[in-house]
């Protein structure tokens, strides 16, 4: 199942794509990645300055605050105007206190990071939320819920009526929404409806609802109706849904996804005769009236009696139907229309179909891929930029008849890209295999690929020296969840500058699967025959005898801390236009002391130096002709997130070119194994 991310504010804004829903079965709560977050667009703080002070003021106290809370909720005020900071964070409510300061820990962190240097943060999480800001926003605790909006969706269609689950899913909705208001001091609540389903195996509704405890039950139920009003907007049919606002939020699935025991249960609904007057609703195992907000009374009985006469109807004219489907399609195949590709495992099946779009809506999103909305070309095929029919910007790959990624390669992309969520993995939103055309969807990033701003003179210029950390640490963080994170064990095989695209925050996304391979718990190399790839990003061990692991991967990495830094490309051979080429020249310029001479001309001096070169220095270590010397990707995170890591001395790098006189050659190093 797939779940689709959007934003909104004061009217539906699309900006995000597809995330693995799976990620949010009932587990123990921990922060995980973010859902979403809002950035300010008014005001910015600099690096080391009073505002930022007092953020990490904060990020000690309010986690502690927060899970120290009976309501698991606090918020906070320090410094004094221009640098003061007000801040509120909020856990759910069945989280526990260790859970719940962890995830306002992480979202102080991930906060920085996500809007760096931004006065204005706020940071969603399944088991939290965070914000802070230079303007009090603390004062306000009337919200209608119709303001910044994370909106989330289960992409799955329900097996009953669309009308008749949404009716059932409003009920359950209403009720949890007041009971949230009026019942409970944290202002949170949870409920499940029994509801007759065609599919036996999700025969109940389960719902959540929470506001911020400072409101009062008005103003909570008031903003509660505001974000239910808004989901309807997007859920109709859908299994499960979820809206975010900072004072308040829902969700509803077909699973139990809270820890705790429903404090609300709905009666089963009378199917197959009129309904009998409602049985009251149970609050923790005490009856007491169905309410959903007031409107439950004769209305719901009159419904009631609807759905229990329609039902049964409904339902059997929609047997008919799916069997007269079954046996039409059986006989008939539509020409030209591929299927998708064969797989044994049952879920990867299902995570594909799950993202299937049809060909009339691609060709529409991009004007039958005019090329004004060609994005780039690569060897694969086109990229073009589409619009879909909710607004939504997409990337579309098209791949071409000859391209170089069969089937299996396309097959490998989907089944892996389907199944990772990382804020800094780039996002599948669908894919296309109709009328002999082999489409990937992605999300669209509009600063397109790291290559196209950082190697062009005038564009580099947007990569200060805060978004070029930024970026490193991205790509370091996507990498180690690739390795390390993840349920699986990735090694991607074709890291480079143009396979790591830039949101508008100039956040990085690591892309381009189709070469990419799953590694079993214990294995950590293995060897092929097929070397694929781009020198000048590749491993000696994986060049020179085809043997890749994480190691190798590390390496492409270390290659492009160094051409972040130095604004050059690597070519990965000596270049007759230069003396050496990248590698050769950092390290000489290593062993000379000078490597500050080499950082790009483009960031103007406005650097710290002693940063620069740890980075440098990080990515020598990543670039070392033996794998073995070369760091694990966790190790590189923590280098680059604390400047108290000792760093070891590196040795030289594999691909080593040097300038012998008169004649140039270019020695390898060798390795054993």
């Amino acid at each position: 199942m797939a779940m689709v991310v959007h934003h909104h504010h004061l009217r539906p804004y699309l900006a995000t794509a597809t995330a693995l829903f799976l990620a949010l079965t009932i587990a123990p709560l921990a922060a995980g990645d973010p859902l979403g977050q809002f950035c300010g667009t008014s005001y910015n703080y600099t690096r080391n300055s009073s505002y930022q002070a007092n953020i990490q003021r904060l990020a000690a106290t309010l986690p502690r605050n927060t899970s120290a809370s009976p309501t698991l909720f606090a918020t906070d005020t320090v410094g004094a105007v221009p640098d003061i900071v007000y801040a509120l964070a909020l856990c759910r409510g069945d989280a526990n206190a260790s859970a719940c300061g962890d995830c306002v820990a992480t979202a102080f962190q991930d906060a920085q990071q996500l809007c760096a240097y931004n006065k204005d943060a706020t940071v969603f999480y399944d088991p939290c939320l965070l914000r802070y800001s230079n303007q009090n926003f603390l004062a306000d605790t009337n919200s209608d819920g119709r303001g910044n909006a994370l909106i989330l969706m289960n992409t799955q269609n329900v097996t009953a009526p669309f009308k008749v689950f949404d009716a059932a899913v409003a009920v359950l909705l209403n009720a949890t929404a007041t009971y949230a208001a009026a019942n409970s001091s944290k202002r949170f609540g949870t409920g499940v409806e029994a509801f007759q389903s065609f599919d036996s195996n999700n025969p109940r509704i389960y719902g959540l609802a929470q506001c911020t405890p400072d409101m009062s039950p008005a103003d909570c139920r008031s903003c509660l109706s505001g974000i239910i009003q808004t989901g309807t907007k997007y859920f109709s049919g859908k299994q499960g849904g979820r809206v975010l606002v900072l004072r308040c939020n829902y969700r509803y699935e077909q699973y139990s996804f809270f820890t705790t025991t429903p404090l609300l249960q709905l009666p089963e609904p009378t199917v197959g005769a009129p309904a009998p007057a409602p049985a009251p609703a149970v609050v923790n195992g005490t009856p007491t009236p169905p309410t959903t907000g007031g409107a439950r009374g004769t209305k719901g009985n009159k419904t009631g009696r609807a759905l229990a006469i329609a039902l049964p109807i409904v339902a059997a004219i929609l047997a008919t139907i799916v069997l007269c489907s079954c046996l039409w399609r059986k006989k008939r195949k539509t020409p030209g229309k591929s299927t998708l590709p064969d797989t044994t495992n049952p879920e990867d099946i299902q995570s594909i179909d799950s993202l299937i779009i049809d060909i009339s809506t691609l060709r529409a999103a991009t004007e039958n891929f005019d090329e004004a909305n060609k994005l780039g070309e690569g060897g694969f095929g086109s990229v073009y930029k589409g619009i879909l029919p909710d607004d939504q910007e997409i990337a579309v790959k098209r791949l071409s008849q000859t391209s170089r990624q069969g089937m299996e390669e396309l097959k490998n992309e989907l089944v892996l890209v389907a199944k990772l969520q990382h804020k800094n993995l780039v996002r599948l939103v669908g894919v296309c295999l109709e009328d002999h055309e082999k489409l990937l969807v992605y999300e669209y990033m509009p600063n397109k690929s790291l290559d196209t701003i950082l190697f062009n003179p005038e564009k580099s210029k947007e990569l200060d020296w805060g978004r070029r950390f930024n970026i490193i640490k991205g790509i370091a963080r996507g990498l180690n969840y690739l390795h390390e994170d993840s349920q699986f064990k990735i090694i991607h095989r074709d890291l480079k500058a143009s396979n790591i695209l830039l949101d508008s925050n100039y956040t990085p996304k690591i892309s381009d699967f189709g070469l990419a391979r799953l590694f079993g718990g214990d294995q950590w190399q293995e060897a092929t025959k097929s070397v694929v790839g781009t020198y000048g990003y590749m491993a000696p061990e994986y060049a020179m005898r085809g043997h890749y692991s994480i190691k190798s991967d590390v390496f492409s990495f270390g290659i492009l801390i160094l051409e972040i830094l130095t604004g050059r490309r690597s070519s990965g051979s000596f270049n007759i236009e230069e003396s050496v080429d990248l590698l050769s020249l950092v390290w000489e310029h290593w062993e000379a002391g000078t490597v500050a001479e080499l950082v790009d001309p483009s960031l103007g001096g406005g650097f710290p130096e002693g940063d620069v070169l740890r980075c440098i220095h990080i990515g020598l270590l990543c670039v070392q002709g033996d794998p073995a010397a070369r760091p694990v990707m966790s190790s590189v995170v923590m280098m680059l997130g604390s400047d108290t890591v000792t760093l070891q001395a590196p040795s030289k790098p594999g691909f080593f070119a040097r300038n012998n006189s008169a004649n140039t050659a270019v020695s390898t190093v060798s390795l054993s194994g």
